[in-house]
């Protein structure tokens, strides 16, 4: 096991643009790597877990780092997407609810994505079948080993990630102060939401390009039925019907989304990140969370539609929990919600203040 520290400090850099003030945020980034990490019953020979941090660690009376803040990505994501100015601008800048200057933020492109360990890097179909649990695990060995963080101010999980925070809370309770999960039900991937996700796997490797997961080529035609259901997953509906106000113009927005989309996927990386939720379902045991639990969902969101009741099943078994489902609108953003910070900052602000040690 080693550790490859940062080149460069976090740090936050200000962009003058006219008329307003933009912020951009430059994170350190780092690999932490580890040998014979055991995944789905085999072992995996090396694990690489890359990261980006933003602030400073900061140490408490007892010499443990005390601020950190750990943001967990959705299906298919990175690490990165939580530097887009919806979710940046609105929480990292100076007096805002994660100031870098205050918290130290660490995001991590998770098992099986972006930079990290993941099918593509050369085994391929043969590369273990990971799942939520393996991929909770990595997570913290980042932490500990890694960056010798043993106890987090705040998790904040959006979809895939969400699902992580529920892992986290009731597999290492009190590890974390805060779980705030965006965009997803604390229970097992079934009905509706599990269709769309076999539909998705089974279009990849039903393609002729396939090969056992060994194709010279990308298998286009399964991947283009994948993109078609991330699209559709994801949307929000009445601002589509808004922005798309013909046929002509949905189609030509779907041509340019497929272009978009398609070109940087892997198909195994994706059959895997589609698949790694087979070991998910935290439902039977919600009240070993002990820690105060913001979790919110939205009225739009395709893969997690209120009208199930999960909610009113669950949120009364969290013990310090609140609910809060954002209503449907036209400046909504479907199952993207999660990434759009001023939905839930409120929220936010609320959940570190009743989370907060006195």
């Amino acid at each position: 096991m080693k550790r490859l520290l940062p080149a460069l400090c976090g740090a936050l850099a200000l962009a003058l643009s006219s008329p307003a003030l933009a912020q951009t945020f430059a994170p350190a980034e780092g690999d932490f790597t580890a040998a014979g990490f055991a995944v789905a019953g085999q072992t995996l020979p090396e694990l690489k877990i890359h990261y980006r941090t933003l602030g400073q660690p900061q140490r408490g009376a007892d010499g443990k780092i005390a601020n950190a803040v750990l943001l967990l990505h959705g299906t298919g994501g990175t690490g990165a997407q939580f530097l887009s100015p919806p979710f940046a601008t609105e929480l990292f800048g100076p007096g805002q609810p994660l100031d870098v200057t205050r918290y130290y933020v660490i995001m991590p492109d998770n098992l099986g994505h972006g930079a990290s360990s993941k099918p593509s890097d050369g085994l391929r179909a043969r590369f273990p079948e990971y799942g939520y649990a393996d991929m909770v695990e990595a997570q913290r060995r980042l932490l500990v080993d890694g960056l010798g963080v043993d106890h987090l101010r705040l998790i904040l999980g959006t979809s895939m990630g969400c699902m992580h925070a529920f892992v986290w809370g009731e597999t290492h309770p009190g590890f974390a102060d805060a779980l705030m999960p965006l965009a997803c039900q604390p229970t097992a991937i079934v009905g509706r939401n599990r269709l769309w996700r076999a539909m998705l796997q089974d279009a990849i490797r039903a393609d002729p390009a396939w090969r056992g997961g060994d194709y010279q080529s990308q298998p286009e035609q399964g991947l283009r039925t994948a993109v078609d259901l991330l699209i559709l997953a994801g949307g929000a509906p009445v601002p589509l019907q808004d922005q798309l106000p013909t046929r002509a113009a949905a189609d030509a927005w779907l041509q340019g989304q497929i272009a978009r989309r398609l070109a940087p996927l892997d198909a195994n990386d994706l059959w895997y990140q589609v698949n790694a939720s087979w070991d998910y379902d935290p439902s039977a045991n919600l009240e070993a969370i002990t820690v105060p639990v913001t979790w919110i969902n939205s009225a739009d969101d395709f893969i997690n539609p209120p009208e199930l009741g999960l909610s009113e099943r669950f949120a009364p078994r969290l013990r310090h929990g609140v609910y809060r489902l954002i209503p449907n609108s036209p400046e909504g953003k479907g199952h993207g919600t999660h990434t759009w910070a001023r939905f839930w900052k409120q929220d936010l602000i609320d959940l570190l203040a009743r989370s907060e040690r006195r």
